[in-house]
């Protein structure tokens, strides 16, 4: 276990320790983001391993969103239907910060993992519990994945064209409940500094869904269905077709705008009366979005990029390769070489957040299945024997 421990600086929660129940993508890769300030996490596994283990995947016999989304983890497996594996993870409950899952509401006391349960094994337990529609309502026990939320929530609609909804791709609700899961232990660590007590955190993917489109869900007195919800710009803001590829402009401020219409072709329009405010623009591009567009035809994404500048906000449209070489990625130390069982090394994402004092210790590879679970219930007490014993029993792995 020595050899895949975080190794390096201090994070900001060194020395915490975290129990990871959690599967798929929101839970684990929030738990994830805890590493990465330093906290050990132990990645505890059902026998049939996490089902995101099991997703398509053009690398040999792992899982690319796996090594992507569980990096700096220790790998265990237990069956908790199993006595003792229960009493294991009783013994890891007792010595740990946080414990994290994302049962849906009515398994966990089944299992003997309910709050009010491991609450009398360690009164400062962080207890995360990470469900699709939250603890309690008609929906409870229903399954919740993000695509599923996207659809409820209007997050589909929006995106969609002409009538027909339409997914983001990218997991984005996963992601934004990672980010929300780490914000909530952090915050109920804090707490903790100053009170000594723990707590339960709740998490949902219907809360995230709904926080994240906090700028549309608003409903004003006297407002109809029919109100416009969004940011609108009239697809001024947007991706635009060029000569050779895409890029996508962004010229909101007024200052901006200005840059757009000289360094385009168009400097009549820069204060135009009929265009001066967002808004107006919104109103006419109609007259507007068809000149705009033919006159970035006339040079190729790269060399509107070098126009551009810093003049106007812009990107041209890249493929997730580029990223791994791109010079701006490199120089903020983005990318990570990881080390895996199977595969040798990898390179993936490296730190979410910057930390002048506590930067945190140096990334290591996503665990392989099983792979630390005789050290890690070394560690906590049990003998070579009982660990042979335990896997006979299917108890662990």
């Amino acid at each position: 276990m020595a050899a895949a421990a975080a190794k390096g600086p201090i994070g900001p929660l060194t020395g915490i320790k975290v129990l990871d129940l959690t599967s798929y993508l929101a839970g684990p890769y929030g738990c994830t983001l805890l590493a990465d300030l330093g906290a050990e996490v132990i990645k505890i596994e059902a026998p049939a391993g996490d089902m995101i283990r099991n997703f398509p995947s053009t690398i040999p016999n792992e899982s690319r969103v796996f090594l992507g989304t569980n990096r700096n983890k220790l790998g265990v497996v237990l069956d908790l239907k199993k006595k003792e594996a229960r009493e294991a993870l009783d013994r890891m409950v007792a010595d740990a910060d946080v414990i994290a899952h994302n049962f849906r509401p009515s398994v966990p006391d089944r299992l003997g993992i309910g709050y009010e349960r491991l609450k009398t094994i360690n009164p400062r337990l962080i207890y995360v519990s990470l469900t699709g529609f939250g603890q309690t309502g008609p929906m409870a026990d229903n399954a919740g994945f993000d695509q599923v939320l996207q659809t409820m929530t209007g997050i589909c609609t929006f995106q969609g064209r002409d009538g027909e909804p339409q997914v983001v791709l990218g997991s984005i609700v996963d992601y934004y409940t990672s980010a929300l899961l780490a914000f909530g232990v952090s915050s109920a660590l804090y707490h903790r500094e100053r009170t000594g007590e723990g707590q339960f955190v709740g998490l949902s993917l219907l809360r995230t869904a709904l926080a994240m489109q906090a700028g549309r869900f608003v409903w004003a007195e006297g407002e109809g269905r029919e109100a416009a919800r969004d940011l609108r710009s009239g697809g001024l803001t947007g991706i635009h077709p060029t000569k050779d590829g895409h890029i996508y402009i962004s010229a909101h401020s007024p200052h901006f705008w200005e840059a757009l219409c000289e360094l385009i072709g168009m400097p009549d329009l820069a204060r135009h009366p009929r265009y001066d405010t967002m808004r107006k623009r919104a109103e006419h591009a109609h007259e507007i979005l068809p000149r705009m567009r033919e006159l970035l035809l006339a040079h190729t994404a790269d060399e509107w990029e070098e126009i551009f500048g810093q003049r106007v906000p812009c990107s041209k449209a890249h493929p997730i390769e580029d990223m791994f070489d791109h010079p701006q990625v490199l120089d903020q130390k983005l990318v990570a070489t990881m080390q895996h069982p199977a595969l040798g090394s990898y390179r993936g994402f490296g730190k979410p957040v910057e930390f002048g004092t506590t930067p945190g210790p140096d990334q290591f590879g996503a665990p392989g299945f099983g792979q630390h679970t005789d050290q890690v219930l070394a560690r906590y007490g049990y003998s070579e024997e009982e660990i042979a014993r335990m896997r006979a029993d299917g108890a662990i792995i």
